[in-house]
Parts: structure tokens; C-alpha cells; sequence
């Protein structure tokens, strides 16, 4: 039998770090975790045929970092806006060949334009810094397909910049 309070006292650290590579918010990643351990806990009949329970961990845990991506519990709206005033410099040069600023109202307006996806792209890569490959992992799609995500989501972002431009 499991003795879960020292399985968890094994895997805390380590499951931890892991999962800081894929999100940078620390209460989603204790919550994934916990998650995690209860589903664990309350299924340990039903996993009897796991041979490894730690490798187990670590894929639930991945899985369940991708689901709360999936579902944009990670990108509410008030992080979204504090992470994109961070960030918005970066954003801004790499949508337009000549520098314009926008107001705050005015980027959450960009953002809320752009579908869940796009946002969650756009914040992996520009916010978070994460590379293409990693982007690929934590939304669970190929290579080609983050890049092309990426392409349209700077097109779209291009596209209503120019209108507010043509507009002022």
C-alpha cells in the first residue's frame, strides 16, 4: 500500500520545478498539484496497474497545467492586463514598422479582439519568454502549428493597430 503523505513529501520539490517550466504562476501550480494528489488519492483503487508512480505524477501534473491553459482560467482578465503593461513595448514594436503607443484601454481592447488561443500564444511567448518548443508542449500542438498561431495572432494584432491608427 501508498503512504501518500511521504509520496508527497518525495515528489513536492520536484513536481514543483517541473512545473515552473510550463506556467509562472505559483498558486495555479500548487493548486495543479494538489489537484494532482486528490485525483490520485480518491482513484488509488483504479491505478493499480501504474508501475511508476512518480513518471504518473509528472504527466498529471503536465496534463493538468494544459488543461487550466485550455480552459483560460490562466488568462483572466486582470492578469492579462497586468502582464500586458509589462510587456507592451515588446508587443507594439514587433506589430508595427513604425512605433505607436497605445493607452492601456486600448490594449485590452487589442487583447479581448484576439481568441483564447491567441492570447495565451501571444503571453507565452512575449510575457512568459517561453520558446516555440516549449509554446508546442503547454498548448499541445506541433511545432508548425505554434508558428502559424503565432502569425496570425501578430497579423490580427497588426491588422486592428492599423485601424486605430487609420482612426486617429
Amino acid at each position: 500500500m501508498i503512504d501518500f503523505s511521504l509520496l508527497y513529501d518525495k515528489n513536492i520539490d520536484n513536481l514543483f520545478a517541473f512545473g515552473s517550466r510550463f506556467t509562472t504562476n505559483r498558486e495555479l501550480l500548487k493548486d495543479c498539484i494538489h489537484d494532482v494528489f486528490v485525483k490520485f488519492f480518491t482513484r488509488k483503487d483504479k491505478l493499480k496497474d501504474v508501475h511508476n508512480i512518480e513518471s504518473y505524477l509528472f504527466i498529471s501534473l503536465r496534463n493538468r497545467i494544459n488543461d487550466e491553459y485550455r480552459r483560460n482560467i490562466f488568462l483572466c482578465d486582470n492578469e492579462l492586463n497586468d502582464t500586458v503593461l509589462v510587456s507592451n513595448d515588446n508587443i507594439i514594436e514587433d506589430t508595427m514598422e513604425q512605433p505607436f503607443y497605445l493607452a492601456e484601454d486600448q490594449i485590452k481592447q487589442l487583447f479581448n479582439n484576439l481568441s483564447p488561443r491567441q492570447r495565451q500564444i501571444i503571453n507565452l511567448y512575449y510575457v512568459e519568454h517561453r520558446k516555440y518548443t516549449d509554446i508546442c508542449k503547454i498548448m499541445g500542438i506541433n511545432y508548425q502549428s505554434v508558428r502559424n498561431l503565432m502569425h496570425r495572432s501578430i497579423c490580427r494584432l497588426r491588422e486592428q493597430v492599423n485601424k486605430m491608427q487609420d482612426a486617429v
